[in-house]
């Protein structure tokens, strides 16, 4: 995989008031909920008519786009900084983790769902996911390990472990795994 820098992630440039549905539409989602992020609620919250938000987003999916393009770098730019860590996978996914606990409306938003990636700025999900494959250095265990990650956050958003669950155990059978993983030597593919 090609090493993508932050610095070359094309982010959209918006106008300021572009900029602030974004804010407003990010604060409806996260306090409310989904079902709140609505273009007449938005323009409730902006103190404008409805119509004046299509002058900058052609429909609510082009708003949610933009409040994932946001997550893709916010997430992206947490768990680049965990590889800085000494223990890459430990930290890379308490990273992961926090992150989706913090913001967990986004982050259901950003991970779930078909994602047209077609109108993201071109390498963002790549640059995003890499730290994935950075830590794992092959590409089938860097899935599993997003996979687990993933999996866990859900799960743990929608409070799906039986009562009495100790989260922070199975988190760390699952550093413990991946980590002994990314540890074997990894024979060459066939």
């Amino acid at each position: 995989m090609k090493a993508i820098t932050v610095d070359s992630v094309v982010r959209t440039t918006r106008s300021p008031r572009a900029t602030q549905i974004v804010e407003i539409a990010r604060e409806l989602l996260e306090r409310e909920g989904p079902g709140s992020l609505t273009m007449r609620a938005l323009a409730e919250r902006l103190g404008i008519r409805a119509p004046s938000i299509y002058k900058h987003f052609r429909n609510k999916e082009a708003v949610e786009l933009a409040l994932i393009e946001s997550a893709l770098i916010e997430v992206g730019e947490v768990m680049y900084a965990a590889l800085a860590e000494p223990e890459r996978i430990t930290s890379l996914l308490a990273a992961y983790r926090a992150y989706g606990l913090e913001h967990p409306n986004l982050y259901r938003l950003s991970t779930t769902g078909a994602l047209d990636r077609r109108s993201l700025p071109k390498g963002l999900e790549e640059w995003s996911g890499a730290p994935f494959f950075i830590a794992a250095k092959e590409p089938h265990l860097a899935q599993a390990l997003w996979s687990f990650a993933h999996g866990m956050v859900m799960l743990e958003l929608d409070q799906r472990y039986p009562p009495g669950s100790e989260l922070d155990k199975t988190w760390r059978e699952g550093i413990k795994a991946f980590s002994a993983a990314v540890h074997q030597e990894v024979p060459a593919h066939e």
